[in-house]
């Protein structure tokens, strides 16, 4: 293991009887102690006098961001449960009305994670993160990435350094969480956190159809034309929950329904197997409010590669089943707007704006087959028109993950991406039929199936950019990874498993 548990105790006990020793030999009674304590309130009294309520709040955020600086940086496990949580809710915060950047927060989340594992990393190494194919690829996707700041064709370096927050620095995840998911323990408690946080989501988006949107959310929605053209379709809107839109939803909702239907074994607890069955079906049944034609495409790719590693006479027969479920959802007649919604997802043909995408694709080909290199990071939409407005990219609406990176970061760049794809998946599979432990076995199959559907969904969309996927994305790589070497420990020394 990377990082032994008993080393965080140790170093948590040797924190708190430093205090308790403090405390105990009179050191609250040094006279400087006193005087920081008195300077301290007179300066917060003359920055409340002068700045008002807003001084006493940056203070108050000052002292809570030191134990959660501190947490961050000694007891990194603590901070990617917390980091999990932050891109599960970052968007549902930003909607209250919350002055401030947590986007920066986010980065600093991050920045704070990579500098505690390279400070472990100093007396505890350990190079097998590195020294596997999915290591492999995902630190030439990083380097390849980074390296974009000296793209000569790239026309803004301030575009570079907002984009590579959300790209390369969420690519530098993955070895975070290879170094620290060390047991069976903690991986349950992540996977759970995950499903748990998608299970929020799903049944504030029930809320959302049922109940409706808040009074914040409505105003929100119906103050930008452009915003109401995209969600209010047929008459209904779409619903996005707690996530930034109806994509990263959608995409949500699948891979929470996969983890679901993955980790439901044999032999086990009567009371896991309901709670699995009706988490799933609520994502599954919360997804079909966004309205993402996307999604609905994702759910029978994904159950065909579930099929095919599961394969067995029962599996046979639950896939034939779910074959002539779906033949019967797609040909019904219906005057429901979402179940028509889903029907067309199956006919791209007659989707307008998927023709729009086919057109926009053909008109940027000789610009991606003339710059290798691509156009530099971020060069297409936001930080496009706001760095470099004048531009031949900025005002390019790229709509598909893979048409991103062809544009922004040239066929190589496009190579690159796909064969680290191609490789976190040939890994998940041979793990499959490696691994020994059922629940370990359960938990790579669910990670091979999302981030096969990821791979697919990322055609039509742009399916890990936004937060929290591109988390997950890599969340999922490391998992594929350690449950192998998690299994190999386990056996070697069973009483690991805890």
């Amino acid at each position: 293991m990377a990082v032994e548990v008993g080393d965080l105790k140790d170093g948590k006990e040797s924190l708190f009887s430093s205090i308790r020793f403090w405390f105990r030999s009179g050191g609250w009674k040094n006279p400087a102690f006193f005087g920081s304590l008195l300077a301290i309130s007179l300066g917060l009294t003359m920055a409340i006098f002068k700045f008002g309520v807003i001084a006493a709040l940056l203070f108050i955020a000052f002292l809570m961001a030191i134990p959660l600086i501190f947490s961050f940086v000694r007891f990194p496990k603590f901070g990617i449960a917390v980091l999990l949580v932050s891109a599960f809710f970052l968007f549902f915060v930003l909607r209250l009305g919350v002055n401030f950047p947590i986007g920066t927060l986010m980065d600093a989340m991050e920045g704070l994670l990579i500098i505690s594992t390279l400070l472990m990393f100093r007396t505890h190494p350990d190079w097998d993160i590195f020294k596997n194919p999915i290591g492999l690829w995902v630190g030439i996707w990083a380097i390849y990435t980074i390296l974009q700041v000296v793209n000569p064709a790239a026309a803004s370096i301030l575009a570079w350094l907002y984009t590579v927050r959300t790209v390369g620095t969420v690519t530098l995840m993955y070895f975070v969480f290879c170094y620290h998911i060390d047991s069976i323990a903690y991986l349950r408690l992540l996977v759970g956190l995950w499903l748990s946080l998608a299970l929020i989501g799903a049944l504030y988006a029930l809320k959302q159809e049922y109940i409706g949107f808040s009074d914040r959310e409505y105003q929100e929605l119906i103050s930008d034309p452009l915003r109401v053209s995209l969600l209010f379709i047929d008459g209904h809107w779409r619903k996005y929950s707690i996530f930034s839109d109806p994509v990263a939803f959608s995409y949500n909702m699948v891979m929470a329904f996969f983890i679901c239907i993955s980790l439901i074994r044999y032999r086990q607890k009567y009371t896991k197997l309901v709670f699995y069955l009706l988490a799933g079906g609520i994502c599954f049944y919360a997804m079909f409010f966004s309205g993402t034609r996307g999604a609905y495409v994702l759910i029978p790719a994904g159950l065909v590669l579930f099929f095919i590693l599961r394969y067995n006479k029962r599996i046979l027969w639950v896939a034939g089943i779910a074959s002539m479920v779906l033949v019967v959802l797609i040909k019904i007649p219906t005057a429901n707007p979402t179940l028509y919604r889903f029907q067309t997802a199956f006919e791209p043909s007659h989707d307008a704006s998927f023709n729009v995408r086919k057109l926009n694709q053909k008109m940027i080909q000789p610009f991606i087959q003339s710059h290798p290199f691509g156009g530099g990071l971020g060069a297409t939409g936001v930080w496009g028109v706001r760095f470099a407005p004048d531009s031949f990219l900025a005002g390019f609406p790229p709509d598909s993950g893979y048409l991103r990176v062809a544009v922004e970061q040239g066929w190589i760049g496009l190579l690159l991406f796909c064969l680290m794809v191609f490789f976190i998946l040939k890994t998940g599979i041979d793990h499959y039929f490696l691994i020994r432990n059922k629940e370990l076995k359960s938990y790579c199959l669910a990670m091979t199936v999302i981030v096969f559907i990821l791979g697919i969904g990322n055609y039509p969309q742009e399916a890990v950019v936004q937060f929290p996927s591109n988390i997950l994305f890599f969340l999922a790589a490391a998992i594929i990874q350690v449950v192998k070497k998690i299994d190999d420990n386990t056996y070697r020394h069973p009483l690991n498993d805890a």
